[in-house]
Protein backbone atom coordinates (compact mmCIF):
# COMPACT_ATOMS: atom_id res chain seq x y z
CA UNK A 1 0.00 0.00 0.00
CA UNK A 2 1.07 3.20 -0.99
CA UNK A 3 2.51 5.80 1.74
CA UNK A 4 3.23 8.97 1.57
CA UNK A 5 7.15 10.11 3.61
CA UNK A 6 7.15 12.57 5.55
CA UNK A 7 11.08 13.20 4.26
CA UNK A 8 9.65 13.98 1.11
CA UNK A 9 6.70 16.31 2.55
CA UNK A 10 8.56 18.38 4.46
CA UNK A 11 11.03 19.43 1.58
CA UNK A 12 12.33 22.66 1.92
CA UNK A 13 13.18 23.03 -1.75
CA UNK A 14 11.58 26.48 -3.39
CA UNK A 15 10.00 26.56 -6.58
CA UNK A 16 11.70 28.08 -9.18
CA UNK A 17 14.71 28.82 -6.41
CA UNK A 18 18.05 29.69 -8.48
CA UNK A 19 20.03 28.94 -5.18
CA UNK A 20 19.95 27.44 -1.78
CA UNK A 21 21.05 28.87 1.21
CA UNK A 22 20.39 28.15 4.56
CA UNK A 23 19.97 31.30 7.23
CA UNK A 24 20.87 31.47 10.60
CA UNK A 25 18.18 32.34 12.99
CA UNK A 26 15.43 31.85 10.31
CA UNK A 27 14.26 28.58 8.55
CA UNK A 28 13.03 28.16 4.94
CA UNK A 29 9.77 28.16 6.19
CA UNK A 30 9.64 30.95 8.24
CA UNK A 31 11.16 32.65 5.16
CA UNK A 32 8.33 31.36 3.43
CA UNK A 33 6.12 33.74 5.74
CA UNK A 34 8.29 36.39 5.80
CA UNK A 35 7.39 36.74 1.90
CA UNK A 36 4.02 36.32 2.72
CA UNK A 37 3.70 39.10 4.74
CA UNK A 38 5.51 41.63 2.70
CA UNK A 39 3.71 40.66 -0.46
CA UNK A 40 1.20 43.09 -2.07
CA UNK A 41 -1.20 40.47 -2.25
CA UNK A 42 -1.34 40.07 1.45
CA UNK A 43 -1.41 43.79 1.92
CA UNK A 44 -4.65 43.77 -0.24
CA UNK A 45 -6.42 41.68 2.17
CA UNK A 46 -6.64 44.58 4.47
CA UNK A 47 -9.44 45.87 2.86
CA UNK A 48 -11.33 42.50 1.64
CA UNK A 49 -14.44 41.49 2.99
CA UNK A 50 -14.03 38.35 5.61
CA UNK A 51 -18.23 38.51 5.90
CA UNK A 52 -19.47 41.65 5.99
CA UNK A 53 -18.38 43.62 2.59
CA UNK A 54 -17.98 47.39 2.94
CA UNK A 55 -18.54 47.52 6.67
CA UNK A 56 -17.50 51.05 8.40
CA UNK A 57 -17.06 49.28 11.92
CA UNK A 58 -13.06 48.81 12.18
CA UNK A 59 -13.00 46.07 14.69
CA UNK A 60 -14.87 43.62 12.60
CA UNK A 61 -12.62 41.20 10.85
CA UNK A 62 -11.04 41.52 6.98
CA UNK A 63 -9.65 38.68 5.12
CA UNK A 64 -5.90 39.86 6.42
CA UNK A 65 -7.00 39.99 10.25
CA UNK A 66 -8.68 36.62 9.86
CA UNK A 67 -5.11 35.42 8.46
CA UNK A 68 -3.12 36.51 10.91
CA UNK A 69 -5.54 34.88 13.69
CA UNK A 70 -5.62 31.53 11.52
CA UNK A 71 -1.58 31.83 11.04
CA UNK A 72 -1.60 31.74 14.73
CA UNK A 73 -3.65 28.74 15.56
CA UNK A 74 -2.18 26.89 12.44
CA UNK A 75 1.69 27.24 14.19
CA UNK A 76 0.49 25.87 17.86
CA UNK A 77 -1.42 23.01 15.82
CA UNK A 78 1.67 22.46 14.01
CA UNK A 79 3.88 22.49 16.82
CA UNK A 80 1.63 20.43 19.00
CA UNK A 81 1.10 17.61 16.65
CA UNK A 82 4.51 17.48 15.76
CA UNK A 83 5.19 16.60 19.48
CA UNK A 84 2.93 13.93 19.42
CA UNK A 85 4.48 12.36 16.02
CA UNK A 86 8.20 13.61 16.72
CA UNK A 87 9.57 10.31 16.59
CA UNK A 88 8.09 9.75 13.11
CA UNK A 89 9.31 12.50 11.72
CA UNK A 90 13.36 12.75 9.59
CA UNK A 91 15.75 13.82 12.13
CA UNK A 92 16.37 17.48 11.16
CA UNK A 93 13.01 18.29 11.97
CA UNK A 94 11.46 20.25 14.80
CA UNK A 95 8.24 20.88 15.84
CA UNK A 96 8.99 24.82 15.53
CA UNK A 97 9.55 23.44 11.50
CA UNK A 98 6.44 22.31 11.08
CA UNK A 99 4.66 24.81 12.76
CA UNK A 100 6.39 27.20 10.74
CA UNK A 101 4.92 24.84 7.42
CA UNK A 102 1.72 25.78 8.57
CA UNK A 103 1.39 29.43 9.80
CA UNK A 104 3.12 29.99 6.46
CA UNK A 105 0.20 28.12 4.19
CA UNK A 106 -2.30 29.60 7.04
CA UNK A 107 -1.09 33.04 6.10
CA UNK A 108 -1.37 32.36 2.35
CA UNK A 109 -5.16 30.26 2.50
CA UNK A 110 -7.12 33.35 1.50
CA UNK A 111 -4.61 35.48 -0.42
CA UNK A 112 -6.48 34.65 -3.93
CA UNK A 113 -10.12 35.64 -2.72
CA UNK A 114 -11.88 38.14 -4.53
CA UNK A 115 -13.30 41.69 -3.26
CA UNK A 116 -16.54 40.89 -1.02
CA UNK A 117 -15.16 37.82 -0.11
CA UNK A 118 -17.72 34.68 -1.20
CA UNK A 119 -20.32 37.03 -2.95
CA UNK A 120 -17.68 37.90 -5.38
CA UNK A 121 -16.56 34.64 -6.20
CA UNK A 122 -20.88 33.77 -6.46
CA UNK A 123 -20.39 37.28 -8.70
CA UNK A 124 -17.54 36.24 -11.10
CA UNK A 125 -19.01 32.89 -11.66
CA UNK A 126 -22.62 34.23 -12.61
CA UNK A 127 -21.21 36.87 -14.99
CA UNK A 128 -19.01 33.93 -17.08
CA UNK A 129 -22.53 31.65 -16.77
CA UNK A 130 -24.26 34.21 -18.79
CA UNK A 131 -21.19 35.03 -20.91
CA UNK A 132 -21.45 31.00 -21.85
CA UNK A 133 -24.84 31.31 -22.94
CA UNK A 134 -24.41 33.68 -24.83
CA UNK A 135 -21.75 31.83 -26.67
CA UNK A 136 -19.34 35.42 -25.70
CA UNK A 137 -16.50 32.66 -24.68
CA UNK A 138 -16.86 29.88 -27.36
CA UNK A 139 -12.99 30.59 -27.94
CA UNK A 140 -12.55 28.51 -24.56
CA UNK A 141 -12.14 24.89 -24.28
CA UNK A 142 -14.63 23.41 -22.21
CA UNK A 143 -11.94 22.85 -19.63
CA UNK A 144 -10.90 26.86 -19.84
CA UNK A 145 -14.53 27.45 -19.52
CA UNK A 146 -14.74 25.80 -16.32
CA UNK A 147 -11.96 27.48 -14.23
CA UNK A 148 -13.87 31.01 -15.40
CA UNK A 149 -17.07 29.88 -14.64
CA UNK A 150 -16.24 28.21 -11.40
CA UNK A 151 -13.88 31.27 -10.26
CA UNK A 152 -12.14 29.70 -7.09
CA UNK A 153 -10.31 31.74 -4.50
CA UNK A 154 -8.46 28.73 -3.99
CA UNK A 155 -6.81 28.27 -7.29
CA UNK A 156 -6.77 32.07 -7.55
CA UNK A 157 -4.20 31.87 -4.71
CA UNK A 158 -2.04 29.38 -6.31
CA UNK A 159 -1.37 31.07 -9.01
CA UNK A 160 -0.49 34.28 -7.30
CA UNK A 161 2.08 32.43 -4.81
CA UNK A 162 3.52 30.41 -8.00
CA UNK A 163 3.43 32.34 -10.80
CA UNK A 164 2.14 36.61 -10.43
CA UNK A 165 3.97 37.77 -7.25
CA UNK A 166 7.58 38.72 -6.98
CA UNK A 167 9.09 36.52 -9.94
CA UNK A 168 6.74 36.30 -12.47
CA UNK A 169 6.49 33.55 -14.54
CA UNK A 170 9.49 32.14 -12.71
CA UNK A 171 8.39 30.65 -9.62
CA UNK A 172 6.07 33.52 -8.03
CA UNK A 173 7.25 34.35 -4.39
CA UNK A 174 9.48 31.22 -4.51
CA UNK A 175 7.96 29.31 -1.68
CA UNK A 176 9.46 26.38 -0.34
CA UNK A 177 7.27 22.80 -2.14
CA UNK A 178 6.36 21.84 1.61
CA UNK A 179 4.19 24.85 2.38
CA UNK A 180 2.89 24.67 -1.33
CA UNK A 181 1.56 21.52 -0.70
CA UNK A 182 0.40 22.22 2.38
CA UNK A 183 -1.85 25.89 0.90
CA UNK A 184 -3.26 23.14 -1.10
CA UNK A 185 -6.60 22.24 0.25
CA UNK A 186 -8.05 21.57 -3.23
CA UNK A 187 -5.31 19.50 -5.42
CA UNK A 188 -6.61 18.86 -8.51
CA UNK A 189 -8.51 20.61 -11.50
CA UNK A 190 -12.17 22.03 -11.96
CA UNK A 191 -14.70 19.80 -13.64
CA UNK A 192 -16.23 20.53 -17.15
CA UNK A 193 -19.41 22.06 -16.39
CA UNK A 194 -22.53 20.50 -18.73
CA UNK A 195 -25.47 22.27 -19.28
CA UNK A 196 -27.23 20.44 -16.14
CA UNK A 197 -24.53 22.04 -13.76
CA UNK A 198 -25.95 25.83 -14.82
CA UNK A 199 -28.50 25.42 -12.49
CA UNK A 200 -25.74 24.26 -9.56
CA UNK A 201 -23.78 27.27 -10.20
CA UNK A 202 -23.28 28.02 -6.21
CA UNK A 203 -22.70 24.13 -5.20
CA UNK A 204 -19.98 23.10 -7.73
CA UNK A 205 -17.41 21.31 -6.06
CA UNK A 206 -14.16 23.34 -5.10
CA UNK A 207 -10.87 22.99 -6.65
CA UNK A 208 -7.29 24.25 -6.51
CA UNK A 209 -5.63 24.48 -9.48
CA UNK A 210 -6.57 26.05 -13.43
CA UNK A 211 -5.42 24.67 -16.39
CA UNK A 212 -2.82 27.34 -16.28
CA UNK A 213 -1.27 26.02 -13.54
CA UNK A 214 -1.45 22.24 -14.01
CA UNK A 215 2.49 21.80 -14.10
CA UNK A 216 2.92 23.70 -11.56
CA UNK A 217 0.28 21.42 -9.80
CA UNK A 218 2.32 18.43 -10.97
CA UNK A 219 5.72 19.74 -10.06
CA UNK A 220 4.26 20.00 -6.50
CA UNK A 221 2.64 16.88 -6.33
CA UNK A 222 6.10 14.92 -7.42
CA UNK A 223 8.26 16.76 -5.62
CA UNK A 224 6.57 15.95 -2.53
CA UNK A 225 5.60 12.53 -3.36
CA UNK A 226 1.17 13.18 -2.92
CA UNK A 227 -0.67 9.71 -4.11
CA UNK A 228 -2.15 10.72 -7.12
CA UNK A 229 -5.71 9.68 -7.71
CA UNK A 230 -6.80 10.60 -11.16
CA UNK A 231 -5.07 12.97 -14.31
CA UNK A 232 -3.84 16.29 -12.35
CA UNK A 233 -5.66 14.67 -8.98
CA UNK A 234 -3.84 14.08 -5.60
CA UNK A 235 -4.80 13.66 -2.39
CA UNK A 236 -3.96 16.12 0.41
CA UNK A 237 -0.54 16.74 1.96
CA UNK A 238 -1.33 15.53 5.29
CA UNK A 239 -0.87 19.16 7.00
CA UNK A 240 -3.36 20.28 4.71
CA UNK A 241 -6.28 19.21 7.52
CA UNK A 242 -4.48 21.30 10.04
CA UNK A 243 -3.91 24.22 7.63
CA UNK A 244 -8.35 23.22 7.52
CA UNK A 245 -9.12 22.66 10.82
CA UNK A 246 -7.22 26.38 11.58
CA UNK A 247 -9.95 27.90 9.12
CA UNK A 248 -12.52 26.02 10.50
CA UNK A 249 -11.85 27.05 14.24
CA UNK A 250 -11.36 30.75 13.70
CA UNK A 251 -14.21 31.47 11.45
CA UNK A 252 -16.61 29.34 13.61
CA UNK A 253 -15.86 31.48 16.51
CA UNK A 254 -15.09 35.15 14.96
CA UNK A 255 -17.77 35.51 12.88
CA UNK A 256 -20.13 35.36 16.50
CA UNK A 257 -18.16 38.11 17.59
CA UNK A 258 -18.06 40.06 14.63
CA UNK A 259 -21.86 39.96 14.29
CA UNK A 260 -22.18 40.73 17.78
CA UNK A 261 -20.30 44.27 17.29
CA UNK A 262 -22.25 44.68 14.34
CA UNK A 263 -25.58 43.85 16.64
CA UNK A 264 -26.47 41.07 14.47
CA UNK A 265 -26.18 38.84 17.77
CA UNK A 266 -26.49 38.99 21.73
CA UNK A 267 -24.01 37.74 24.10
CA UNK A 268 -26.54 35.57 25.32
CA UNK A 269 -27.07 33.91 22.14
CA UNK A 270 -23.28 33.34 21.96
CA UNK A 271 -21.91 32.24 25.19
CA UNK A 272 -23.94 28.88 25.54
CA UNK A 273 -22.12 27.70 22.13
CA UNK A 274 -18.71 28.47 23.94
CA UNK A 275 -19.59 27.08 26.86
CA UNK A 276 -20.37 24.12 25.52
CA UNK A 277 -16.85 23.90 23.19
CA UNK A 278 -15.33 24.62 26.19
CA UNK A 279 -16.34 21.57 28.38
CA UNK A 280 -14.24 20.26 31.19
CA UNK A 281 -11.41 23.19 30.43
CA UNK A 282 -13.54 25.41 33.07
CA UNK A 283 -15.73 28.38 32.73
CA UNK A 284 -13.44 31.38 33.03
CA UNK A 285 -13.52 33.71 36.23
CA UNK A 286 -14.59 36.73 34.25
CA UNK A 287 -18.20 35.33 33.72
CA UNK A 288 -18.84 35.84 37.44
CA UNK A 289 -17.94 39.61 36.93
CA UNK A 290 -20.75 42.11 36.76
CA UNK A 291 -18.67 44.67 35.54
CA UNK A 292 -17.15 43.12 32.82
CA UNK A 293 -17.79 43.84 29.41
CA UNK A 294 -19.28 41.14 26.78
CA UNK A 295 -15.92 41.97 24.65
CA UNK A 296 -14.16 40.59 27.89
CA UNK A 297 -15.91 38.00 28.27
CA UNK A 298 -16.52 36.80 24.87
CA UNK A 299 -12.03 36.87 24.81
CA UNK A 300 -12.10 34.72 27.60
CA UNK A 301 -14.35 31.93 26.44
CA UNK A 302 -12.64 32.33 23.02
CA UNK A 303 -9.33 31.43 24.67
CA UNK A 304 -10.40 28.52 26.44
CA UNK A 305 -12.58 27.32 23.67
CA UNK A 306 -9.73 27.75 21.09
CA UNK A 307 -6.94 25.98 23.62
CA UNK A 308 -9.30 22.71 23.86
CA UNK A 309 -9.98 22.24 20.33
CA UNK A 310 -5.90 22.75 19.51
CA UNK A 311 -5.22 20.31 21.58
CA UNK A 312 -7.94 17.87 20.62
CA UNK A 313 -7.04 18.30 16.74
CA UNK A 314 -3.74 17.83 17.38
CA UNK A 315 -4.61 14.86 19.48
CA UNK A 316 -7.07 13.10 16.59
CA UNK A 317 -4.09 13.86 13.89
CA UNK A 318 -1.76 11.76 15.67
CA UNK A 319 -4.38 9.32 15.85
CA UNK A 320 -5.18 9.24 12.67
CA UNK A 321 -1.57 9.86 11.22
CA UNK A 322 -1.39 6.44 9.16
CA UNK A 323 -4.75 6.85 7.28
CA UNK A 324 -3.89 10.44 6.62
CA UNK A 325 -0.09 9.32 5.25
CA UNK A 326 -1.87 6.48 2.95
CA UNK A 327 -4.38 8.84 1.69
CA UNK A 328 -7.68 6.91 2.98
CA UNK A 329 -8.70 9.78 5.39
CA UNK A 330 -12.02 10.79 4.82
CA UNK A 331 -13.40 14.26 6.32
CA UNK A 332 -11.91 16.94 8.12
CA UNK A 333 -10.34 16.53 11.95
CA UNK A 334 -12.64 18.37 13.97
CA UNK A 335 -15.15 15.42 12.74
CA UNK A 336 -13.13 12.56 14.53
CA UNK A 337 -12.64 14.99 17.69
CA UNK A 338 -15.22 14.26 20.60
CA UNK A 339 -18.98 14.50 19.53
CA UNK A 340 -19.61 17.64 21.23
CA UNK A 341 -16.82 19.59 19.73
CA UNK A 342 -18.28 18.47 16.46
CA UNK A 343 -21.69 19.85 17.71
CA UNK A 344 -20.53 23.03 19.26
CA UNK A 345 -18.73 24.03 15.66
CA UNK A 346 -22.35 22.70 13.77
CA UNK A 347 -24.15 24.89 15.97
CA UNK A 348 -21.66 28.38 15.32
CA UNK A 349 -22.10 27.47 11.65
CA UNK A 350 -25.87 26.96 12.43
CA UNK A 351 -26.44 30.30 14.35
CA UNK A 352 -24.27 31.95 11.65
CA UNK A 353 -26.22 30.89 8.93
CA UNK A 354 -29.59 32.19 10.41
CA UNK A 355 -28.93 35.21 12.30
CA UNK A 356 -25.90 36.49 9.73
CA UNK A 357 -26.01 35.38 6.24
CA UNK A 358 -29.72 36.21 6.33
CA UNK A 359 -29.06 39.21 7.64
CA UNK A 360 -31.22 42.28 5.84
CA UNK A 361 -28.02 44.57 6.69
CA UNK A 362 -25.30 41.80 4.71
CA UNK A 363 -28.02 40.39 2.22
CA UNK A 364 -27.77 44.64 1.04
CA UNK A 365 -24.11 44.89 1.21
CA UNK A 366 -24.06 42.07 -0.63
CA UNK A 367 -26.54 42.92 -3.19
CA UNK A 368 -24.38 46.34 -3.63
CA UNK A 369 -21.23 44.21 -4.02
CA UNK A 370 -22.13 42.06 -6.69
CA UNK A 371 -23.47 44.86 -8.88
CA UNK A 372 -19.94 46.45 -8.96
CA UNK A 373 -18.30 43.50 -9.85
CA UNK A 374 -20.84 42.82 -12.65
CA UNK A 375 -20.19 46.29 -13.87
CA UNK A 376 -16.35 45.91 -13.32
CA UNK A 377 -16.86 42.28 -15.40
CA UNK A 378 -18.90 44.04 -18.33
CA UNK A 379 -16.44 46.98 -18.96
CA UNK A 380 -13.40 45.06 -19.02
CA UNK A 381 -13.50 41.44 -20.22
CA UNK A 382 -14.98 42.12 -23.69
CA UNK A 383 -11.61 43.33 -24.38
CA UNK A 384 -9.95 40.48 -23.89
CA UNK A 385 -11.25 39.67 -26.77
CA UNK A 386 -7.96 39.44 -29.37
CA UNK A 387 -10.07 39.85 -32.53
CA UNK A 388 -12.09 43.08 -31.26
CA UNK A 389 -12.10 46.18 -32.65
CA UNK A 390 -11.65 49.06 -29.77
CA UNK A 391 -13.93 52.03 -29.54
CA UNK A 392 -12.63 54.82 -28.23
CA UNK A 393 -13.92 53.56 -24.35
CA UNK A 394 -12.72 50.52 -24.78
CA UNK A 395 -8.98 52.27 -25.73
CA UNK A 396 -9.71 54.53 -22.97
CA UNK A 397 -10.59 51.20 -20.33
CA UNK A 398 -7.63 49.34 -22.23
CA UNK A 399 -5.19 51.88 -20.55
CA UNK A 400 -6.68 51.51 -17.26
CA UNK A 401 -5.55 47.73 -17.55
CA UNK A 402 -2.34 48.09 -18.74
CA UNK A 403 -1.73 50.98 -16.03
CA UNK A 404 -2.31 47.76 -13.54
CA UNK A 405 0.17 45.68 -15.76
CA UNK A 406 -1.50 43.76 -18.18
CA UNK A 407 -0.79 42.62 -21.27
CA UNK A 408 -2.31 40.79 -23.40
CA UNK A 409 -1.91 38.48 -26.52
CA UNK A 410 -3.45 36.25 -28.73
CA UNK A 411 -4.74 34.03 -26.57
CA UNK A 412 -8.35 34.73 -25.12
CA UNK A 413 -7.79 32.83 -22.08
CA UNK A 414 -5.28 33.83 -20.34
CA UNK A 415 -6.30 37.77 -21.34
CA UNK A 416 -9.21 36.60 -19.51
CA UNK A 417 -7.01 35.59 -16.83
CA UNK A 418 -4.68 38.65 -16.45
CA UNK A 419 -7.86 40.38 -16.07
CA UNK A 420 -9.36 38.25 -13.14
CA UNK A 421 -5.52 38.54 -11.91
CA UNK A 422 -6.30 42.62 -11.33
CA UNK A 423 -9.80 41.86 -10.70
CA UNK A 424 -9.33 39.65 -8.06
CA UNK A 425 -6.28 41.71 -6.04
CA UNK A 426 -8.85 44.82 -5.31
CA UNK A 427 -10.06 45.38 -2.39
CA UNK A 428 -13.52 45.85 -1.71
CA UNK A 429 -13.14 49.60 -1.77
CA UNK A 430 -11.06 49.93 -5.33
CA UNK A 431 -14.15 47.52 -6.69
CA UNK A 432 -16.74 49.59 -5.33
CA UNK A 433 -15.05 53.00 -6.54
CA UNK A 434 -14.38 51.56 -9.77
CA UNK A 435 -17.85 50.21 -10.38
CA UNK A 436 -18.80 53.73 -9.65
CA UNK A 437 -16.69 55.53 -12.22
CA UNK A 438 -17.57 52.92 -15.04
CA UNK A 439 -21.43 53.98 -14.07
CA UNK A 440 -20.59 57.58 -15.10
CA UNK A 441 -20.01 58.34 -11.03
CA UNK A 442 -17.43 61.31 -10.71
CA UNK A 443 -14.62 60.14 -8.49
CA UNK A 444 -13.21 62.56 -5.67
CA UNK A 445 -9.63 62.58 -5.93
CA UNK A 446 -7.77 63.80 -2.49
Amino acid sequence: MKEMRWLELLSAIRLGSKKSRNELGRSPFHKDYDRIVFSQSFRQLNRKTQVHPLTQNDGVHTRLTHSLEVSCIGRSLGMLAAEKIKDDLPSWVEPTDVGAIIQAACLAHDIGNPPFGHAGEYAIREWFDHAAQQGKIDQLSPEEQADVRQFEGNAQGLRLITRIEDHPEDGGMRLTFATLGTYLKYPWLSHIITSDDTKQAYQRNKFGCYQSEKHILENIANRLGLIELGSYHYCRHPLTYLLEAADDICYALIDLEDAMSLDMLSYEEVEPIFIKLIADYGIPHELSLTWVTWQQKISALRGRAMKRLVEEVASTFAKYQTDILRGQFKGTLLQYCSPDIAQGIDAAKSLARDKIFAHRQKMDLEIVAHMSLQHILDAFIPLTDPARQLSFKDQKLMTILQQYGIHFGISHYENIMQVLDIVGKFSDHQAYDIAQILQGQRPTYR
